[in-house]
Formats: structure tokens, C-alpha cells, sequence
């Protein structure tokens, strides 16, 4: 069996003829009857089997372990032959044929697709790792949690939504961090969540403990990866990933300023003036009370907030999106925030995957960007397949290139009392 795409039938000459058992899309069968060709089924066609098409060949597929040298590959985001894709039904949204996984020379099917794993199989490990699923970027996601049973039977409910949701990744769970053996990509959810009355950094000193140990089992299993830490407090748990690791800076990233990014325009939204896709806004510094975020850039359907809100509301809503956390927090009196946090780390990964050229922010090494402390620090980033790919240069205002600074110096030494 095989899957009958648009560019099979804009190949075809008048008539298709396809195996009886082949899975004709319906974006197919709609450009079939704008181009006027005949879909015959092998067993209507065989009297005329002789003045027909051949019937397209049914593809066996044989995956193969992933491997670093595919990561490059990733950003074509193949998807297996006979696996339908939510892309396959949505109108002008044809088969690229890159994504569609070829023979190779011994006549075996390839993989392309990379594996990512996700450790910590909590609110946002769980739903980090179906996001990820959900995107069909990759061939495995391996949700892996200490608690014996619960990445497994996580990652069990969410492959009996695949065909409901239209995915092909497969998930699966396990207590071993050698399960993430082979993975291109790996995010860092655990750790303690925070707790009504705490800050972010209360938690460093038990974090530390869980993402070393980590790093250590990432360095064994998956010394290729790129890994995008989520974990709390962000910054200093990003520089131990890193320290731990041993990998170059620009394959250990920290999660802060997508989600922080996204907070602050979802509270622009609220103002009426746009909605929330339509803000665009940065958020850089620190996961935290040192985040800046540069309003002189910032603007709603092209236009400057500073125009549009008057500049007490507008430093009101940044001294709520540093606080969101702890408004969310607060507000469950049990546990942490996971929609929006999973959503900003999956998209991290999805934008490595899928390459391009997005602007965000990311916690990284800022290796003299801005003139600020050589630290873990939030910056505007490109990401490639292979992390980080550049440090961004934005105009900024002296006061917000100052907050920077400062920032990067608050920062620096949170992570020197690391140790």
C-alpha cells in the first residue's frame, strides 16, 4: 500500500491506475477532478491493463536508526510513505517531494525523520512530548520519567490519538535514560515545580542534583543532541546541562524567552488592540526579575505599542508577563504552569527541525554579544539544525541595553554560588 499524492496525480496522463489496496488522499482526489483525470483502481483497469498506466509500485518501508549525519536532512521534514499526515488533508497543501522518504541504493527504505526525547514525563514533559508527536517531524519521541509505568502508560494514551489526531510519530515511555539512545533532540522538563510562595531560584539546589544526573546519562546515550533545558531556574540549570554535557554552547539551549515572549503579547491582546499573533514583541534577560523587554521594538499590526497603550499601562503589563509564573502559580495553589511552557519548548525543537530563518529568544551563551558578561543569558537567536546557528544584533536603547547589562550580571553570579 501506498499513498497517493497531488504529485502523483499531476504526473499522470489522462488516467491514474493505482493498487487496489493504494490510499488516495483527498487533496488528491480534488486536484484529480480539476485536472480531469480518471482514478481507475487495478481491479476496474485490468482488461485494459495493457493500453494503461502501470499501477504505482507499493513502497516497503524499512526504517533505519537515525543518526547525527541526518539531522541536516531533518529540515525536509520527510514522512513515511502510507502514514498520512494532517498536511495531506488540508487544501494546497501538496506532498513536497522531499518529504516523502525514497529508496536507496540497496533498494531498502530510509528515515530520515530524527528522534527527540523528553525527559520528565510531568505536565510539561507529557505535553512537550505530544506536541512534539503531533508536528510528524519525527520518526520517535521517547518520554522518559523515573516513575516506573508512568512515561510508559503516558506515551501509550497519546499514540491511541494518533489516528484521531493525524500523526505518525511514535511515542513511547520508558525509566531508562538509555532509551534516548540516538536522538537528534532532547528537552530537560525534570525537576521540582514551584510552589505557591517560592521563587525560581528555591529550587537550585534539588534541581541541580536531577539535571546533572541527566547530563550525565545524555552525554552516555545521546552525545550528538542538541538539548533545550526547561527546567528551573533557567538559566543556572542551563549552565550546568552545558558544564555537565561538555557539548559546545550552541547545542545546550535554554527555554525562557519564547515563553516569556508569548506571555507578554498574550497580555497585550487583552488591551484590545491586536491579537495576540499580531504583537510582536521580545523578551531577553532572564527568566525572571531581570527580564527585559526592549518596548522600542515592540508593536501590534506593524504599529509601536508606545503609540498605542499609554507608558504606565504598558510597564504594568511587563511587570505582569515577569510575573505570569507566579500569577499561574498562585492561581492553581498546586503545581506550575505546562500549556504555554510545553507549546514554547516543542516549538523550540520544531524550528531546529524545520529550519528557516524565525527570530526568538533563546537562554544562551552570550559570548561578548552586547557587551555584556560572558553568560547564560536570554538573546535573540537563529536556530538551525544543529542549535544555535547566530546571536542576533537589535538596535536597542541605551536603557534597555543597560537593563540588559544588568541583568547578565545579576545572572553571572547566580551561576558562579552554583559551583
Amino acid at each position: 500500500m501506498s499513498v497517493v499524492s497531488v504529485a502523483d496525480v499531476e504526473k499522470a496522463n489522462g488516467v491514474l491506475v493505482i493498487a487496489a489496496r493504494d490510499v488516495l488522499t483527498p487533496l488528491a482526489a480534488d486536484r484529480a477532478k480539476e485536472l480531469n483525470v480518471r482514478i481507475e483502481r487495478a481491479s476496474v483497469a485490468r482488461e485494459a491493463a495493457a493500453q494503461a498506466p502501470l499501477p504505482l509500485r507499493p513502497i516497503v518501508q524499512a526504517p533505519v536508526k537515525p543518526t547525527p549525519a541526518t539531522r541536516s536532512a531533518a529540515g525536509e521534514n520527510p514522512i513515511q510513505p502510507g502514514a498520512l499526515s494532517g498536511a495531506l488533508y488540508r487544501r494546497g497543501a501538496p506532498v513536497p517531494t522531499k518529504m516523502q522518504v525514497r529508496d536507496n541504493a540497496e533498494g531498502a527504505i530510509r528515515e530520515d525523520r530524527p528522534r527527540a526525547a523528553v525527559i520528565g514525563a510531568g505536565h510539561v514533559g507529557a505535553m512537550t512530548a505530544l506536541r512534539l508527536a503531533e508536528t510528524s517531524l519525527f520518526s520517535r519521541v521517547v518520554l522518559v520519567d523515573i516513575v516506573p509505568g508512568l512515561a510508559a502508560g503516558l506515551a501509550l494514551d497519546m499514540w491511541h490519538s494518533a489516528g484521531l489526531r493525524g500523526f505518525t510519530t511514535r511515542i513511547e515511555g520508558s525509566t531508562e535514560l538509555s532509551a534516548i539512545d540516538g536522538a537528534s533532540y532532547v528537552v530537560m522538563t525534570a525537576g521540582r515545580p514551584r510552589q505557591p510562595g517560592m521563587s525560581r531560584t528555591d529550587l537550585t539546589g534539588v534541581n541541580a542534583e536531577i539535571v546533572g544526573g541527566v547530563a550525565d546519562g545524555i552525554r552516555r546515550h545521546a552525545p550528538n543532541s542538541v538539548v533545550v533545558v526547561v527546567t528551573n531556574p533557567l538559566e543556572e540549570m542551563t549552565h550546568l546541562m552545558a558544564k555537565r554535557t561538555g557539548f559546545p554552547s550552541s547545542r545546550v539551549i535554554g527555554m525562557a524567552g519564547v515563553l516569556d515572549s508569548a506571555r507578554f503579547c498574550s497580555l497585550i491582546a487583552l488591551e484590545g488592540v491586536a491579537r495576540p499573533q499580531d504583537v510582536n514583541a521580545i523578551a531577553l534577560g532572564s527568566h525572571g526579575a531581570e527580564m527585559v523587554i526592549p518596548l522600542s521594538l515592540a508593536t501590534a499590526n506593524g504599529r509601536p505599542l508606545e503609540e498605542l497603550i499609554a507608558k504606565d499601562r504598558l510597564a504594568a503589563i511587563v511587570e505582569r508577563a515577569r510575573d505570569s509564573g507566579a500569577e499561574v502559580v498562585k492561581l492553581l495553589q498546586k503545581g506550575s504552569a505546562y500549556f504555554s511552557p510545553a507549546e514554547s519548548a516543542a516549538s523550540m525543537v520544531a524550528a531546529m527541525v524545520r529550519g528557516g530563518s524565525a527570530l526568538i529568544a533563546a537562554c544562551v551563551q552570550s559570548a561578548g554579544a552586547y557587551g555584556v558578561a560572558d553568560t547564560r543569558i536570554g538573546l535573540p537567536v537563529r536556530l538551525d539544525a544543529n542549535g544555535v546557528k547566530e546571536i542576533v544584533k537589535l538596535p536597542l536603547r541605551p536603557d534597555e541595553q543597560a537593563a540588559l547589562a544588568e541583568a547578565a550580571r545579576s545572572i553571572a553570579k547566580r551561576i558562579s554560588e552554583l559551583g
